[in-house]
Protein backbone atom coordinates (compact mmCIF):
# COMPACT_ATOMS: atom_id res chain seq x y z
CA UNK A 1 0.00 0.00 0.00
CA UNK A 2 1.37 3.31 -0.99
CA UNK A 3 1.35 5.89 2.06
CA UNK A 4 0.13 9.01 0.39
CA UNK A 5 -3.01 9.75 0.86
CA UNK A 6 -6.06 11.58 -0.50
CA UNK A 7 -7.97 13.79 1.59
CA UNK A 8 -11.08 15.17 0.27
CA UNK A 9 -14.12 17.53 1.22
CA UNK A 10 -11.88 19.51 3.16
CA UNK A 11 -13.39 23.12 4.21
CA UNK A 12 -12.71 26.21 2.74
CA UNK A 13 -10.94 27.66 5.68
CA UNK A 14 -8.65 24.11 6.12
CA UNK A 15 -5.22 24.86 5.94
CA UNK A 16 -2.29 22.85 5.53
CA UNK A 17 -0.67 22.88 8.97
CA UNK A 18 -4.92 22.50 10.04
CA UNK A 19 -3.73 19.14 8.22
CA UNK A 20 -0.71 18.27 9.03
CA UNK A 21 -2.05 18.48 12.39
CA UNK A 22 -4.70 16.27 12.18
CA UNK A 23 -2.90 13.81 10.60
CA UNK A 24 0.02 13.79 13.14
CA UNK A 25 -1.71 12.18 15.89
CA UNK A 26 -1.78 9.03 13.62
CA UNK A 27 1.63 9.05 12.45
CA UNK A 28 4.57 11.02 11.41
CA UNK A 29 3.20 13.66 7.84
CA UNK A 30 6.46 14.00 5.70
CA UNK A 31 4.02 16.28 3.33
CA UNK A 32 0.80 17.80 3.39
CA UNK A 33 -0.67 20.08 0.13
CA UNK A 34 -3.82 21.25 -0.18
CA UNK A 35 -4.74 21.89 -3.74
CA UNK A 36 -5.21 25.28 -4.94
CA UNK A 37 -7.54 26.98 -7.65
CA UNK A 38 -4.69 28.55 -10.02
CA UNK A 39 -7.37 31.17 -10.99
CA UNK A 40 -8.64 32.27 -7.73
CA UNK A 41 -5.71 31.34 -5.75
CA UNK A 42 -8.61 29.65 -3.13
CA UNK A 43 -8.75 26.20 -1.84
CA UNK A 44 -10.00 23.55 -4.22
CA UNK A 45 -11.39 21.47 -1.16
CA UNK A 46 -8.68 18.45 -1.27
CA UNK A 47 -4.99 18.04 -0.71
CA UNK A 48 -2.94 14.87 -0.23
CA UNK A 49 -0.70 13.84 2.95
CA UNK A 50 2.06 11.41 2.74
CA UNK A 51 3.06 9.55 6.37
CA UNK A 52 6.49 7.92 6.79
CA UNK A 53 5.17 4.20 6.33
CA UNK A 54 2.16 2.74 4.64
CA UNK A 55 0.99 1.52 8.56
CA UNK A 56 0.33 5.18 9.40
CA UNK A 57 -1.22 5.72 6.69
CA UNK A 58 -3.72 2.92 7.24
CA UNK A 59 -4.07 4.06 10.69
CA UNK A 60 -4.61 7.34 9.52
CA UNK A 61 -7.24 6.14 7.07
CA UNK A 62 -9.46 4.10 10.04
CA UNK A 63 -8.96 6.96 12.48
CA UNK A 64 -10.28 10.27 9.75
CA UNK A 65 -12.09 8.42 7.02
CA UNK A 66 -15.73 10.17 7.97
CA UNK A 67 -14.59 11.98 10.50
CA UNK A 68 -15.77 16.16 11.15
CA UNK A 69 -12.76 18.23 10.81
CA UNK A 70 -14.23 22.51 10.63
CA UNK A 71 -18.04 20.73 9.75
CA UNK A 72 -16.92 18.63 7.34
CA UNK A 73 -16.72 15.14 6.86
CA UNK A 74 -13.38 13.48 5.23
CA UNK A 75 -12.88 11.51 2.50
CA UNK A 76 -9.85 9.51 3.37
CA UNK A 77 -8.09 7.02 0.97
CA UNK A 78 -5.21 5.76 -0.62
CA UNK A 79 -4.35 8.20 -3.71
CA UNK A 80 -4.16 7.06 -6.64
CA UNK A 81 -1.61 7.71 -9.29
CA UNK A 82 -2.86 11.33 -11.58
CA UNK A 83 -4.13 9.47 -15.45
CA UNK A 84 -2.90 11.14 -18.08
CA UNK A 85 -4.76 13.57 -20.33
CA UNK A 86 -5.07 12.83 -23.73
CA UNK A 87 -7.05 15.31 -26.83
CA UNK A 88 -9.04 17.95 -26.06
CA UNK A 89 -7.62 21.58 -25.44
CA UNK A 90 -11.04 23.13 -26.80
CA UNK A 91 -9.21 24.95 -29.68
CA UNK A 92 -11.30 26.16 -32.53
CA UNK A 93 -12.18 23.36 -34.40
CA UNK A 94 -11.16 20.54 -32.14
CA UNK A 95 -12.61 18.19 -29.55
CA UNK A 96 -16.19 16.22 -29.76
CA UNK A 97 -18.33 19.91 -29.12
CA UNK A 98 -21.38 20.77 -30.99
CA UNK A 99 -20.71 22.67 -33.53
CA UNK A 100 -22.97 26.06 -34.82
Amino acid sequence: MSNKLFVGNLSFNTTENDLQAAFAAHGTVTEANLMMDRMTSRPRGFGFVTMSTSEEAQKAIAALNGKEIDGRALTVNVAKPREERTGGGGGYGGGSRNRY
